[in-house]
């Protein structure tokens, strides 16, 4: 399934210039996913209507689809019906985002709605949701899944609880999205906003960095920004994050040389299938690079995991070739270049035999 990126607004708390300001700048870095939070209105269905479809039209017209979040609460509020989506279907909306679920068979009933609207589903729960659901046979292709925000500090989902809820809908084949938050945005849908993120190890991070993890999970489809407004720096980062390769920033530990700069950044790094504790081997650069003298430097000492080695010239037929570590470990063959930092060391829980990656110099 392709990969997107997408950004959130908050009418109820927003100038609507700034908002189409946002918009056109999101659109012209490839956003094309829209979130906007129903649930706090308190206004009536008119004024509600013409709040709503005003950016929900904007966003149409730069190729966004729009997603709403929406709660039983607010369709008493608007007096409408989940039998009868037409309301939304004249916002212009793309789909409803359920906040709270039903039986299964209403879910099921609702993605048959003739308007062809989307259906999203709260994948923030590690319950037999989902199954129940598909057991009423729904229309599969409307089914959407996406992950809650947390804006309270320390209340986002734990990684290993986020993998297995994602898995219930990935498995059947459903797209999902999950949420990072700005460093800089301060917009929310209530008071509280210590960041809008779905997993809390993401809270602090970068954005840019945030996105890669949720992408490397290979569990996330979409990934939207949480808060609004996200700088322009931030949102240019993000929207220059490869959505399919695995992408991890390295330190220099030197100034390098034209070797290890072709060596390091060489962009058809994958690991080797016959996979080990030790360390990340990526081979194919030994080969290109056999002719080329590399001198033993910076290999005196521990390598800590995280470490960017290549073979020196002590090193035989493995001269050249790049290693990450993954267990400290010494070896006087092996010249240091490079380290991730802490902060992206996650990422190598996603090497997997085979999977492609690139090195970005920080």
């Amino acid at each position: 399934m392709k990969r997107e990126i997408g950004i959130s607004i908050y009418p109820d708390h927003s100038d609507p210039k700034k908002d189409q300001a946002y918009l056109e700048l999101a659109a012209s870095l490839g956003y094309t996913r829209l979130f906007m939070s129903m649930l706090e209105v308190t206004e009536g269905k008119e004024k509600v209507k013409q709040k709503f479809s005003f950016i929900i039209n904007i966003a149409k017209e730069l190729g966004f689809e729009t997603i709403l979040d929406v709660s039983p609460r607010i369709f008493h509020e608007l007096e409408i019906s989940y039998d009868d989506l037409t309301f939304f279907y004249e916002l212009g909306a793309d789909g409803i985002r359920l906040d709270q679920g039903f039986d299964g068979n209403k879910e099921s009933l609702i993605s048959y709605n003739p308007y062809q609207l989307a259906i999203e589903l709260n994948m923030s729960n590690d319950v037999a949701y989902l199954e129940n659901i598909v057991s009423y046979q729904p229309n599969l292709p409307y089914l959407y899944g996406c992950h809650n925000f947390y804006p309270q500090e320390g209340t986002a989902l734990e990684f290993d609880f986020f993998v297995k809820c994602s898995e219930r809908f990935k498995k059947f084949g459903l797209k999902t999205a999950a949420f990072v938050t700005s460093q800089t945005a301060t917009m929310g849908p209530w008071e509280v906003s210590d960041g809008l993120p779905t997993l809390e190890l993401c809270r602090h991070l970068p954005m840019e960095l945030q996105t890669r993890i949720l992408f490397a999970t290979n569990l996330i489809d979409t990934v939207i920004i949480g808060n609004a407004y996200a700088s322009e720096e931030e949102l240019r980062a993000m929207a220059a994050v490869d959505r399919y390769k695995l992408t991890i920033g390295v330190v220099p530990t030197h100034s390098w040389n034209d070797l290890e700069t072709k060596i390091v950044e060489d962009a058809n790094h994958y690991r080797r299938g016959d996979s080990n504790a030790l360390v990340v081997r990526s081979t194919q650069v030994r080969v290109l690079y056999k002719q080329e003298e590399n001198p033993a430097q910076d290999n005196a000492h521990a390598f800590e995991r995280g470490a960017i080695l290549i073979g020196n010239d002590t090193f035989g037929q493995y001269k050249n070739e790049l290693q990450i570590a993954l267990t400290d470990h010494e070896d006087p063959r092996k010249n240091q270049v490079a380290y991730i930092p802490k902060e992206e060391q996650i990422l190598l829980d996603f090497m997997k035999p085979w999977t492609k990656f690139q090195l970005i110099k920080k």
